[in-house]
């Protein structure tokens, strides 16, 4: 199985403090047929206006992910950790037993864009953290670069749940692959740029915001095509 959702199919919300495409049911958007994709339960893309941000709030037996992609994201959270998220950074919060937290823009003119992913983790209940990380474009340019991993790849951030997110920025005619795995399932979600899959005797070509749920067994070839600017990605492999 194969399925592109397109950025124009994605729910917009608009609150006026922050803007958000959701691929997801997610918030106001109630769709029981487009719930999960996997343990992939919200792909939320959102720009959050200068000095707005989310008051505190609980989650638990939830793994978020967050990937800045430009500004600064603020991020407290009752487990003691305080910290500025440049571009280029990526958290990991696993909720387990319970954690509390509230996110924001410091900035006063600059809107911050943050991608943010909730993952169901491997078993509840389990001891809340945070960690993050900050990653240089060079790091995954022409490159798949791991950067969330719950196999405890180096250099990764762990995260309770068998898979692992990868970044990557692909110049024009650069490609990555990833090789055939048995019951597995990958999402590809496009940042920006333009990018070829190729599935078996499938191909597609995925344009910004767009992203693919695949579900078979196959070796993934993705390029780089027809950008004026390098294309990033985010590439997730899961059970």
């Amino acid at each position: 199985m194969i399925k592109v959702i397109t950025s124009d199919e994605r729910h917009t919300s608009d609150r006026g403090w922050i803007h958000s495409e959701f691929s997801f049911s997610f918030s106001d958007y109630e769709d029981p047929s487009n719930a999960h994709f996997g343990c992939l339960l919200a792909h939320n893309e959102n720009i959050l206006k200068p000095k707005q941000g989310f008051k505190k709030h609980p989650h638990h037996d939830l793994e978020i992910v967050s990937y800045v992609v430009s500004g600064t994201l603020n991020h407290t959270d009752d487990l003691g950790n305080t910290q500025e998220l440049k571009a280029g950074t990526v958290q990991v919060m696993s909720a387990g037993t319970g954690v509390v937290h509230e996110e924001n823009n410091p900035s006063s003119e600059e809107e911050v864009r943050f991608i943010q992913m909730w993952f169901l983790p491997d078993k509840p209940s389990e001891l809340p953290y945070w960690q993050s990380r900050s990653f240089e474009k060079q790091d995954h340019l022409n490159a798949l670069l791991p950067i969330v991993s719950g196999r405890g790849e180096e250099s990764t951030l762990p995260i309770n749940q068998e898979l692992t997110v990868y970044l990557s920025t692909l110049e024009t005619g650069n490609e990555v692959s990833l090789p055939h795995r048995e019951n597995r399932r990958s999402h590809v979600f496009i940042i920006s740029g333009h990018i070829e899959i190729t599935c078996g005797d499938e191909k597609l070509t995925l344009n910004p915001g767009d992203a693919t749920r695949i579900k078979k067994s196959c070796d993934l070839l993705i390029r780089g095509i027809g950008s004026e600017c390098p294309a990033e990605f985010i590439l997730i492999d899961m059970p």
